[in-house]
Formats: C-alpha cells, sequence, structure tokens
C-alpha cells in the first residue's frame, strides 16, 4: 500500500494526472499485478486533495484496467488490460483465437494514450488523414529496417515494406508471385490464412511431410519433382499450429533445397521476436526469400502493421503494386505510433512483457496438461494437444463448447484431407492467469470424461 503518485501535469483534471502516474509506475516496474493500493482515504490525505477526486481517479482507472476492485479486500492492480470481444454467446473463455496476452506491465493503453498525444503535439492528426505511400514512406522504412536488422541480418529500407498485417502481406505476395491454378508447398498443417488467400486467388496448396524437426528436406525435393511450385510457404519459428521451432540445421537444408529448384519462400515470421535466437531461412536465401514479420502476435493484432523484407527493390516494387491493389495502404496513424515505438525502445518493453506473461501461461499449462500428449514452446501463445482416440474431433469441441470453452481443432489448419488428431488451445487469449487456470481445469476434466457417455446423452 505504500504507493503515492508524483504528479508530472496538472494541466488537466487533478484525477486524470493521478491515473497517468498510476499508468507510469507500473509500465515502469514500480507496481506490481496484485499489488494493494492505498485506500481512497489514505491516498487522499497523502496527496492533500479531496476524497473524491481519488475516488474519482479510482474509478477511471478501474475502467481503463489498470485495476480491479475486491469486495472487502481493497483495490489491487489488475494483472491483464485484455478484453476478448464479443465471445460467442454461452462461450465463458474463448481459448480459439491465437491472441497475444496483454499484462498490464506493457501498458499498451497507457503508451497509445502518450503517444498519440506527442504525434497530435508535434505534427497534429492531419497529417495522417491522407493517403500515404502504399509501402511506407521512406523514414517508416528506414526505421523498421533498423529495428528488424537486429534479429534479421541484412534487412535493408530499399527492400522493404510497411503492409496493413500480414494477412495483407500474404495475399499481395502471392498476387505478385503467383498465377491462378500454380502450385505453392507448405506444411500439411499451417495457418488458416495463407489457406484462405490461396483458396481466394484460385492458388493449389500441396501439403509436405515433416518430422519432429519440420518439413522433411527430401519430401520437399519429390514434391518439386512432382508439382513444379512457384514458391514455398513457412513458419519456421514456433509454427502455427504445431509449435514446432525447425533447428538451424534443418533450416540450411531446405534453403539449399529451395534454391536448388529455384523457388520463392514466403517466410512468415508472427513468432520470431518471442524467440529472437532463431535465425529465420530467409537470411539465409535472401535473394529467393520474402520474409513477413508481423506485430500482431508480439504487440498487438489491432495494429495491423508487418514489415516485408523483399530480396530486391524491384521485388519491393510488385509486392508493394500488389499490395496497393488489396489494401491502398497502411493506416499512417497507427503506423506513426508503431514506428515511434521502435524508435524509443517501447517496442522492446512491450515484446519482454509479452514473451515474460507467455513463458508464465506455457508453465501453467505445462502443470495443467502434466501426463497429456502435448506440443509447446516455452514463449509460445498456444500449445498443441493431442485428443484421446476415444473422442473425435468434432464431439471434443462440441462438449467443450457445452462446457463454456472454445478450441480449433486440427481441420482448420490441415491442407489436405487427413488432419492429425488434435486441437489448438490458445492460451494467450484468456483475460487472466486465473482465468486460464479455470478453462485449463476444464479442458483437463473434459480430456478424462469417457466420450460414449456424451453420446448416450
Amino acid at each position: 500500500m505504500d504507493w503515492t503518485p508524483t504528479i508530472q501535469d496538472q494541466s488537466g483534471p487533478l484525477y486524470e494526472s493521478i491515473v497517468e502516474a498510476l499508468s507510469r509506475d507500473i509500465a515502469a516496474g514500480r507496481l506490481h499485478r496484485g499489488q494493494r493500493l492505498p485506500t481512497h482515504r489514505a491516498l487522499a490525505t497523502a496527496l492533500g486533495v479531496d476524497l473524491t477526486t481519488v475516488t474519482r481517479a479510482y474509478n477511471e482507472a478501474r475502467r481503463r484496467g489498470l485495476t480491479e476492485a475486491r469486495v472487502g479486500q481493497g483495490t489491487f492492480v489488475a494483472e491483464s488490460r485484455l478484453r476478448v470481444a464479443r465471445a460467442p454467446a454461452g462461450i465463458d473463455f474463448d481459448l480459439s483465437m491465437n491472441l497475444p496476452p496483454e499484462p498490464i506491465e506493457a501498458d499498451l493503453d497507457g503508451r497509445i494514450a502518450r503517444g498519440l498525444s506527442e504525434l497530435r503535439r508535434e505534427h497534429g492528426f492531419s497529417d495522417f488523414l491522407s493517403y500515404h505511400h502504399a509501402g511506407g514512406s521512406e523514414n517508416d522504412r528506414g526505421t523498421a529496417a533498423d529495428w528488424l536488422r537486429r534479429r534479421v541480418r541484412g534487412a535493408a529500407a530499399d527492400r522493404l515494406i510497411v503492409s496493413p498485417g500480414t494477412q495483407s502481406a500474404l495475399l499481395a505476395l502471392l498476387l505478385a508471385l503467383t498465377r491462378p491454378g500454380d502450385t505453392v508447398l507448405t506444411d500439411r498443417l499451417t495457418y488458416p490464412g495463407f489457406k484462405a488467400a490461396a483458396a481466394a486467388l484460385g492458388v493449389r496448396l500441396a501439403g509436405i511431410e515433416a518430422d519432429r524437426d519440420g518439413m522433411i528436406p527430401e519430401a520437399l525435393e519429390a514434391a518439386c519433382r512432382r508439382h513444379a511450385p512457384k514458391a514455398v510457404y513457412l513458419i519456421p519459428t514456433i509454427h502455427n499450429p504445431t509449435t514446432l521451432t525447425i533447428p538451424l540445421s534443418r533450416r540450411e537444408q531446405l534453403a539449399a533445397m529451395i534454391r536448388r529448384h529455384d523457388l520463392a519462400l514466403v517466410e512468415d515470421d508472427a513468432y520470431g521476436s518471442l524467440d529472437p535466437r532463431q535465425q529465420p531461412i530467409a537470411t539465409l536465401i535472401p535473394e529467393r526469400s520474402y520474409l513477413a514479420a508481423s506485430l500482431a502476435k508480439c504487440i498487438a493484432p489491432g495494429l495491423r502493421v508487418a514489415f516485408v523484407l523483399m530480396p530486391d527493390r524491384a521485388a519491393a516494387a510488385a509486392v508493394t503494386h500488389a499490395l496497393r491493389t488489396v489494401s491502398q495502404m497502411p493506416v499512417p496513424l497507427t503506423v506513426a505510433l508503431v514506428m515511434r515505438w521502435l524508435a524509443d525502445g517501447s517496442a522492446d518493453s512491450i515484446v519482454a512483457a509479452i514473451a515474460a506473461e507467455a513463458a508464465a501461461r506455457q508453465k501453467l499449462a505445462a502443470k495443467a496438461l502434466s501426463g497429456q500428449s502435448y506440443a509447446a514452446h516455452p514463449k509460445g501463445h498456444h500449445v498443441w494437444l493431442a485428443l484421446p482416440p476415444t473422442w473425435t474431433r468434432a464431439e471434443f469441441a462440441a462438449h467443450v463448447q457445452r462446457q463454456g470453452l472454445a478450441v480449433v481443432t486440427s481441420d482448420s489448419f490441415a491442407v489436405d484431407g487427413n488432419p492429425e488428431h488434435a486441437i489448438r488451445v490458445a492460451l494467450g487469449a484468456a483475460r487472466s492467469r486465473a482465468d486460464l487456470s479455470a478453462a485449463l481445469d476444464l479442458l483437463t476434466t473434459a480430456l478424462k470424461s469417457p466420450a460414449y457417455a456424451q453420446r448416450i446423452v
């Protein structure tokens, strides 16, 4: 309870200054999740202000998700500000969408409010309300390249474009690289958004066998002979849905095979920032690689900002033209906010907070799923859980949905007609660790429940 805010700006209402001080101290680590705050009266006395001012500040902090009130106990720093929007009726825990958690330490609301205020003061909002370059300005691309270069050697502004999210980028890449009827090779289980983009453009996908190290090079070579593909689509780091991360030796083998068959590589790096030790395959064959590095899974999906690194300037121009066809341009205001975060270190702080929260949630899952057959990454947002043979996938998903839990079966990810007998459970989608624990309890109870009893009912 030993907290007294430092009021930096009293130009506005005093209660708002108290809320802003609370937000700053959470982001700086001076206040921690679950920490009890002073009573209304104690804080009013410490600040020498009216009790109603503190009451209004605490109410506003709770509205913003900074705090939570516990009946009979007091006011505490919240664990998370994530609010799952519009969950289906009857669903208490929607673990179907692979969201990053939003730990209170990331202070996304506070950073957004302060960042927008600074942009307005420095530029005004009118600068961001007109049409901008489809692939981002030269300054934006330079800032993004500088940030990306710490993990992706050789990243350069003239080979990089800014996209309104990875989905738009994938569609633009397929437009630029393929024609209807062409074949692209993928893992047998892959990101549903890529499946949807390929289907919309009439591009065929062929699934390639994998082992515990990822796509098998010999299977890739055989598929190249059989299909004469135009490109390969891979998610080498924290694969969606299997969580697999391809080791360096296999990455080198796959890179050599892709080069040998003169293919383009579309590498989806949605989760790479959560495990920055991993070297993208694109760094091994940059002359034929299109690396899509998203902020959706390491910061927030609603920003709709991703970076795509191309083989050369000509490729960047072609994909920029396709991107203009798909979505005209990224949203200038959110791009400006993201660039500020990349430059001042805020992005790194947010990523670190989200990675730490993801690791904590993985530990909860490991404890709850002990004895079950599942795959996970220590900092990933999901687990890939094998189902007991007594259940069909559809029956299990329907059963847990009746209990208030939503998950996704392997059918959504399958390229061919033979998906694994498994489900994806998105740990980051739970609003808090407490909610996640409750959802995992429900899940493990269902796993131990005999399926035949459900059929009798």
